[in-house]
C-alpha cells in the first residue's frame, strides 16, 4: 500500500493540503461566477440559484464531497502546523530562518479557524433559510444587516490573507517553481485573492450600503 504511505508521510500531507486547496479555490472560482450576477438583477441570480438546485442529487453529491475536501483541509492543516510548532520549539532545532516568514504564513491557522467559523453562519445564514423565500430576497434581507455584512466583509479579509500564501504554497508543492515563473506566481498571489475579495465583498457593501436596495 504505497499509496496510504505517502499520504501518511510528511510530503503525502502537504500533497493532501495542495490538492484540497485547489479543489476548494476550484469551488472558489465557480461560486464567484454565480455569485457575481447578484450585480446584475434578482431576476438573474435568482435564475442561476434555480438551475443550481433544480439537480438535486448532483447537489448533494457535490456537497458531501466538498465537506470531505474542508474536512481533510482543515484537519491536515492543523496537524501540519502544530507538528512544525513542535519542531520549531525543539531545543535541537535550528533557529534561524533562512527566508522570512510572511504575515498570511504566520496566521495561517488562525486566518483558516475563522473562515471555519464564517462557513458555519453562511450555511446556516442561506442553506437552511426559509424555502418558502427567495434565496435572492434572503441575501438581500441578510446583507442589509449592517453588523451581519460586516462580518461577511471581514471573513472575505481573512480569505485574502488565507489564499495570498496558501496559493502561493499550492504552486510550490506542484513543482511551479522556476526563475521565469516566480515573478508571475508572485504577482497572481495577490491579484488573485483581491479579485476574489472585490467581488464578495463586493457583494456585502452592496447591500449594507443601500446600494442594493433595488436590485
Amino acid at each position: 500500500m504505497w499509496f496510504v504511505r505517502f499520504l501518511v508521510s510528511s510530503i503525502g500531507k502537504k500533497f493532501i493540503m495542495a490538492a484540497s486547496g485547489l479543489l476548494l479555490f476550484l469551488f472558489l472560482c465557480t461560486h464567484v461566477a454565480g455569485n457575481a450576477t447578484i450585480f446584475m438583477s434578482s431576476k438573474v441570480f435568482q435564475s442561476y440559484a434555480d438551475e443550481l438546485h433544480s439537480h438535486p442529487l448532483i447537489v448533494l453529491v457535490f456537497s458531501l464531497g466538498l465537506l470531505g475536501v474542508f474536512l481533510a483541509h482543515i484537519f491536515v492543516g492543523l496537524y501540519l502546523f502544530y507538528q512544525n510548532r513542535a519542531v520549531s520549539n525543539s531545543r535541537y532545532a535550528v533557529c534561524t530562518r533562512v527566508v522570512k516568514y510572511s504575515f498570511a504564513s504566520e496566521t495561517m491557522p488562525y486566518t483558516g479557524l475563522f473562515l471555519l467559523v464564517f462557513l458555519v453562519v453562511h450555511v446556516f445564514g442561506f442553506t437552511f433559510s426559509p424555502k418558502t423565500v427567495l434565496i435572492s430576497v434572503t441575501v438581500q434581507q441578510l446583507l442589509s444587516n449592517f453588523f451581519y455584512a460586516l462580518f461577511y466583509i471581514l471573513g472575505f479579509v481573512a480569505l485574502t490573507i488565507h489564499l495570498s500564501h496558501g496559493f502561493w504554497s499550492m504552486l510550490q508543492t506542484f513543482g511551479f517553481n522556476h526563475p521565469r515563473y516566480n515573478f508571475l506566481i508572485s504577482r497572481l498571489t495577490i491579484v488573485i485573492p483581491l479579485f476574489f475579495f472585490l467581488v464578495f465583498a463586493g457583494i456585502a457593501f452592496y447591500f449594507m450600503t443601500g446600494l442594493g436596495a433595488s436590485y
